[in-house]
């Protein structure tokens, strides 16, 4: 695992060997965006231990959605820390372990990407102590809030922070290569007004579930890219 600091004393990435996971610091209080896989929670406290942080200091595990590479290690961390799990309400099933995970509709392209992530290890059930809904304050960085963009999955979430300019589009938006949609969606069309919406919140820096963050020209590159795909369908 990598940790590529995004914004001095506020904000590192967690780069996995397939996916991402975000840390949010507000002095000693962490917020984690996303958990990375089934059995990288060792990884991650050493990760938050070598930035000086306390684990212990770890309030919240906001899972933008239920796959496996944003779910694995969220249980166990919580378990340690005693970290509360976010997620949206028509995730929260699938996270649990009550629902099975929905099927992509997969575009030809994606298939042996989707083979490739099939890889990660199955995240375990893990329990979310609260339910998300489309626009709930998260109660950290200055006035976080959730932003629903389904179409990746039906609950999908971005998560904005509009006083700092920050937006976690988990795999709503990918940029490996090109900024574009997300793969693997089960609706690509919802998938792409969700894409538009959170391109219209114009942040400088935008932190992606899979590619590096962009922080030079972010607003016009999302504005660019989600037009593309809305025209492309």
């Amino acid at each position: 695992m990598d940790l590529v600091e995004v914004l001095p004393n506020r904000l590192h990435m967690l780069r996995f060997p397939i996916g991402q996971a975000y840390l949010w610091q507000d002095g000693e209080a962490l917020t984690l965006i996303d958990a990375g896989h089934a059995g990288s929670a060792a990884e991650i406290e050493g990760a938050i231990r070598s930035l000086g942080a306390a684990p212990e200091r770890l309030e919240r595990i906001v899972l933008t959605h239920c796959h496996r590479d944003h779910v694995g290690a969220a249980a166990e961390l919580a378990a340690r820390w005693g970290a509360q799990v976010l997620a949206h309400r028509l995730d929260a099933p699938v996270i649990r372990g009550e629902l099975p995970v929905s099927e992509p509709v997969l575009l030809d392209r994606e298939v042996p990407l989707y083979a490739l992530g099939l890889t990660v290890a199955e995240a375990p059930p893990t329990p979310v102590d609260r339910e998300l809904e489309d626009g709930d304050a998260l109660g950290f960085g200055d006035g976080a809030y959730v932003v629903h963009a389904p179409g990746h999955t039906d609950g999908s979430i971005g998560i904005h922070l509009p006083h700092h300019g920050v937006l976690f589009t988990g795999d709503c938006v990918a940029a490996v290569g090109p900024v574009m949609p997300g793969v693997f969606n089960v609706d690509r069309a919802r998938a792409i007004t969700a894409f538009r919406r959170l391109a219209a919140l114009a942040p400088s820096i935008a932190c992606f579930g899979h590619g590096e963050p962009l922080a030079e020209n972010t607003a016009e590159a999302l504005a660019e890219a989600a037009q593309e795909a809305a025209a492309s369908g």
